[in-house]
């Protein structure tokens, strides 16, 4: 399986969030690892990606598109601190 990094969630996330949260830091629930988005371990492609921490492997984030939807499950993370505009 061909591994990406977070960048790979960056057109799927702008369709939901008003900001590149690919430049977001989550906290990994496993770990405690705190880094940016665009850092993950991407697994997976189209229609369904998964982001695993780089440090621990744990899964971070999950993105399931479909036709009229995306699901969005984020409970391997502590947090999503986004950046502001302008700031």
């Amino acid at each position: 399986m061909n591994v990406l990094d977070g960048n790979a969630l960056a057109g799927d996330l702008a369709e939901i969030f008003a900001v590149d949260v690919t430049a977001a830091r989550f906290v990994c629930a496993g770990c405690g690892h705190a880094d940016a988005v665009a850092t993950l371990q991407l697994f997976g492609h189209a229609p369904a990606s998964v982001g695993r921490c780089p440090e621990c492997t744990d899964v971070v984030i999950r993105l399931v598109r479909a036709d009229d939807r995306v699901f969005l499950d984020m409970r391997g993370t502590v947090r999503l601190e986004l950046p502001m505009s302008g700031s």
